[in-house]
This record gives structure tokens, sequence and C-alpha cells, in this order.
């Protein structure tokens, strides 16, 4: 009888007292109000945000859908930050424990309140996209980019700082480590500024035909902060530095508004100059009445010099297309009249040769 007074006792005194002052049943009590909450984080998923999402996805605007997406994760945490807060004042600490309890209700908070943020700052790249003559579209995702981390780097020195971590010494403790990374990552920083003004002056964007004499050439997929990814005609995939953009010529074939055609017409020796000077009119007079070049550029159809094996008349003119298929297709026809005009003028295309003279004794 006596034992069994004594664990009463001691039970009656463990639950009193409970853990850090808190009695065994407010603990429960607690556990119980957040658990509700949890339940309650539950519905806002399945009805509020699914709700949200229905109406948003009503509307043309491509805003609130963004916005809604955005804001699920932190509707999602807000009733576990209710809950711990409801559930931590309903218990009675001592002073101690109230301290720590404030200051992990204060962090929750801290971080809702940044996640929040840093969400809400997707839906402004559709508020900037009506900036794309000023700024492209890869420098508005850098910037975006940018803000998010330092969104993140401002909110968990603010977590820092509540639980009494002086973030001052860390600053200056990685500033002499940045000075020591910057001497060993000069091409990282090379190739980031080389990145920025690739997108600032606009040389070429993701989906752009772009070639860099003896180093690249083929489609943009990416633009990196270090490097930048193209896809080779041969399908295959490139990951170049950012600085090869900024020190070379960078031709951008997809900004061309015509497509050149410059050829040498090699035509025998035995041409008389009645048809050269045929061959020549009729050339011309195909390219200035046909639809497909561009003729305010400029045409040009000359006898050009006479080389060891032939006379080298030169053709020269644009077309009216920026298609690199439909400059291939006007490219064919132009050939295919061209030797029309040379046979139908009895001439002959030249090809190199040689005359070997054999002296007689």
């Amino acid at each position: 009888m006596e034992i069994i007074n004594n664990f009463s006792e001691i039970f009656l005194s463990v639950w009193s007292r409970g853990i850090l002052g808190v009695d065994i049943f407010q603990i429960l009590i607690g556990i119980l109000i957040f658990l509700v909450f949890l339940v309650f984080r539950g519905l806002i998923s399945r009805l509020v945000i699914k709700k949200l999402e229905l109406i948003s996805k009503k509307t043309t605007n491509k805003l609130d859908d963004t916005f809604v997406r955005s804001l699920e994760g932190p509707a999602r945490f807000l009733p576990i930050v209710l809950g711990f807060f409801i559930a931590s004042y309903y218990m009675t600490f001592t002073s101690e424990g109230r301290d720590i309890v404030d200051t992990i209700n204060r962090t929750l908070i801290t971080i809702l309140i940044f996640w929040v943020i840093h969400q809400i700052i997707e839906p402004i790249s559709y508020i900037l996209s009506g900036l794309d003559r000023l700024l492209t579209r890869e420098l508005i995702g850098w910037i975006i980019k940018s803000l998010k981390i330092l969104i993140f780097i401002l909110g968990l020195a603010a977590v820092l700082e509540l639980w009494g971590i002086k973030i001052g010494p860390i600053i200056a403790g990685l500033g002499l480590f940045g000075v020591a990374v910057a001497l060993g990552a000069q091409d990282l920083f090379k190739n980031l500024i080389s990145g920025i003004l690739v997108l600032v002056e606009k040389r070429f964007k993701i989906g752009d035909w772009i070639r860099v004499e003896g180093i690249i050439e083929g489609i943009v997929e990416k633009i990196g902060f270090r490097s930048t990814t193209i896809r080779k005609f041969d399908k295959s995939l490139a990951i170049i530095p950012n600085f090869q953009f900024a020190e070379n010529a960078v031709i951008n074939n997809s900004a061309k508004n015509n497509w050149a055609i410059s050829w040498i017409i090699t035509l025998q020796y035995d041409s008389t100059v009645d048809q050269l000077k045929t061959i020549r009119n009729e050339i011309e007079a195909y390219i200035n009445s046909s639809e497909d070049y561009d003729t305010k550029v400029g045409v040009a159809v000359r006898v050009d010099k006479f080389s060891d094996s032939s006379i080298d008349m030169y053709v020269r003119c644009f077309t009216k297309s920026n298609s690199w298929n439909e400059w291939l297709s006007v490219k064919e026809r132009l050939a295919i009249e061209i030797k029309n005009i040379v046979e139908k003028n009895k001439a002959s295309f030249a090809f190199p040769s040689s005359s070997v003279y054999i002296e007689k004794k």
C-alpha cells in the first residue's frame, strides 16, 4: 500500500511539474491545439488554395495565377505559425522557458514574412515584362534571382540576430575570405561581368542562331551567370564561358534583315564580249524583276577579273526574307536560272585547267 502511495505522489508531482515548469495537462492541450491547426493547414491546401486557383484560371491575366502559386507555400506554413503561437501562450512557462518560446515564435514569424517577400518577387517578373525594350528577358531573370538570394540572406541574418548570433563578425570574416576567393576566382567574375554585358547590350537572346568565328556556332538555349549553353547543329551541347562573347565578334544570324548571295561565276576564255554582256544583263534583269530580292539594298552583276583559267563575273544580291530555309531556296532558283542563261547564250562555265606546250625540235 505504501508503494502505491509513493508512486501516486511521484506521478502527481511529475504531472504538475511537467516539462520546463509546464504540467502535462497543459502540454497535451497545447499539442491538441497544434494538431487542430495542422488539420486546418490541410483544409487551406484543399479548399482555399484550390478555390483561388480556379478563380485565377478564369482570368486572362497570368499575374494572378503566378501570385496564387507563389503564395501556396507560405499559406500552408501560416497555420503552423499560428498553431505554435496559440499553443505556446496557452501553456505557463518559467521566465527562461518563456524567453525561448518567444524567440521561437519570433523566428517562425520572421521566416513567414521573408518567405512571403521571397515568393512575391516571382510575380514581379510579369510586371517587369513591360520593360522588354530596356531589359532583356534573360536580364530580368537575373534580377529576379539576385533579389531572391538577397531576401534569403536578409532573412537568415534576421533569424540569427533573434538567437543572439551577431552577423557583424561573420560578415567581416567573410570579407577577408572573399578577398582570398576573389584572387583565385578572377575568371568567374570576368565571365559574370561579360554575361551582364551580353544581356545589357542585347547581343543575343535565347533561341538566336549565333556564330563566334573559330569558337562556336549554334542555337542559344540558356544564358547563365558564368556560361552560355549553345546547341550545335549536330545536336551536341556546348557550354561556352561568357568572356568569349565579350572578347570576340559575335555574329547573330537571327538578327539578319537580309541574307546575302555572293558568287563568282567563272566563264571560259573563248566567251565573246557580246556573250559576256548579254549574260550579265540577263542575270541582273532576272534579279531586279524577281520578288525574292531586296533591290533597295543593292544588286551587283559585273565582269570582275581575268583569272588563270576563267573570266570571272561577280554576282551579289540580298533576299527579302530573313529565313535561312528561304535563302537556300532562293539561292537554288538563282543558280538554275544562271545556268539556263549561260547555256542559252551558248557559253560555258570554266573550271581550273592548265595547258601544256611541247616544243618541237
